[in-house]
């Protein structure tokens, strides 16, 4: 995404532009999978040296608020940010701690049919998102080899 394009999403929500904005969006794209907000800090560190962590957090916090990133829950105590948008689930690495984005049409559609089928009294569905936990493949083998 081009840096006019970021810009463009930011007014779009009625939001500043300010370098550090369009900084710490593209970090989160250049990021790879599920940044942290000291992950983004560590990024810019080099060619924003003054940005504290604080600004970090008050940003991605108004990216949030604002519809542009979402927040993730993981199993440590560092919330992680997405900036994929579309519904998907996420993969949880238990032992690199890596989160991955996880797309499968037919679970979505399995879950939503359940969940017409079974409403839960006095609550609207605006989402349904699978944590899957596991380890990869390869690690399962290597461990079966010892």
């Amino acid at each position: 995404m081009t840096v006019e394009e970021i810009k463009e999403k930011l007014y779009a929500r009625g939001l500043k532009v300010t370098p550090q904005r369009i900084a710490t969006y593209q970090a989160l794209l250049e990021l790879d999978g599920h940044p942290t907000a000291e992950d983004v800090k560590n990024y810019l560190a080099k060619n924003y040296p003054s940005i504290t962590l604080g600004t970090i957090y008050n940003t991605l916090n108004t990216f949030v608020n604002n519809g542009l990133i979402k927040r993730i829950k993981s199993g440590s105590e560092s919330t992680q940010y997405d900036v994929v948008l579309e519904s998907h689930h996420h993969l949880y690495d238990t032992v690199s701690g890596r989160i991955s984005d996880y797309y499968d049409e037919g679970i979505k559609d399995l879950l939503e049919e359940y969940f017409r089928e079974h409403e839960i009294p006095g609550f609207e569905i605006e989402d349904i998102q699978i944590d899957i936990f596991g380890k990869p493949a390869s690690q399962r083998t290597e461990e079966n080899e010892e």
